[in-house]
């Protein structure tokens, strides 16, 4: 099966490269750009021992496609995604889509615009720009794929057709749960690390910084738990300070995405929690959460 991965970002032109080198057949398209124009560039990942990964890459636009027929991946930023659902639903006949995003809720305009099978990936992975087409990719763990709505495809065979020794995917059948878990992961560093203009191991180093984590995860998982999905702050807890400490040094997608005077996904990390709230009644549970996620979002209205 081809794989077309929507979004040239530094997780899009990882998962490429362990993918070509893993045989596959593979197009890297534009997100935000639709001019027309193909070329191929030598795309290197750098590993946490040292060792590199590099491979040619085809990069394309989604404009010199009529049909999409293969696995659609969709890497870009969720921001923009009813744009992205409208123009993919004339191209996607009946291929799958594997959606790579962080955040809450990224996939309702796919199902809005009737896609017929979609799948969720939570990714447990940190990446960031050495230079254009160099990467610094550290895994912290397998990322789970679950259902959202499916029709043609198996769930295995998705998960099968991705899965790489590098970029490592698991099939998961409780996705919710685990959607939300790693959204209130985000929702921390997300807003905090970017605010302190700092990179993800300031949670380990620093316990007054972690002691606000904390308290933003309580406040996540009173939302959770209304919204049915029970979960165990001192689990959420561990793993913030797993990616802070395996993540040292790096800095976080929102922090970079407000240097580089891009967009950034923080509508659906701590403001769809607040959100949330607010449907329910509960806009007072999470006022830290939602004052930090109305904080990122002015640093970046200011940065622009």
């Amino acid at each position: 099966m081809r794989s077309y991965i929507i979004g040239t970002g530094t997780i899009g032109k990882t998962l490429a490269v362990c993918l070509k080198l893993n045989g596959k057949d593979v197009q890297l398209i534009r997100g935000s750009v639709d001019d027309g124009i193909s070329y191929t560039e030598e795309v290197s990942v750098k590993l946490k021992d040292g060792s590199e990964l590099a491979a040619e890459i085809e990069f394309n636009s989604l404009s010199n496609f009529k049909v999409l027929e293969g696995l659609i991946i969709i890497s870009t930023k969720s921001f923009g995604n009813g744009k992205l659902a409208e123009k993919l639903r004339k191209k996607v006949k009946n291929s799958p889509l594997v959606i790579l995003q962080n955040g809450l809720g990224v996939e309702r305009p796919f199902i809005e615009n009737d896609f017929k099978d979609i799948f969720r990936g939570v990714l447990f992975v940190t990446s960031q720009n050495i230079s254009k087409n160099s990467i610094r990719y550290i895994p912290v763990a397998p990322s789970p794929i679950g259902i959202i709505r499916q029709k043609r495809f198996d769930l295995d065979n998705i998960v099968n057709e991705l899965d790489t020794s590098h970029f490592q995917f698991v099939s998961e059948m409780d996705i919710q749960r685990t959607i939300w878990k790693k959204a209130i992961v985000n929702t921390v560093f997300n807003s905090i690390c970017p605010l302190l203009e700092i990179d993800n191991g300031v949670f380990y180093r620093e316990s007054s910084v972690f002691s606000l984590a904390k308290r933003i995860i309580k406040e996540c998982i009173r939302i959770s738990k209304k919204s049915g999905i029970d979960l165990d702050a001192p689990e959420i807890e561990k793993q913030v300070m797993l990616i802070s400490q395996t993540s040292d040094g790096q800095f976080i997608s929102t922090l970079q995405d407000i240097r580089n005077k891009r967009e950034t996904e923080i509508d659906t990390l701590n403001l769809e929690i607040h959100r949330l709230a607010k449907e329910m009644n509960k806009a007072g549970e999470v006022k830290e959460t939602a004052l930090l996620g109305e904080l990122i979002k002015l640093k970046s209205a200011l940065n622009t």
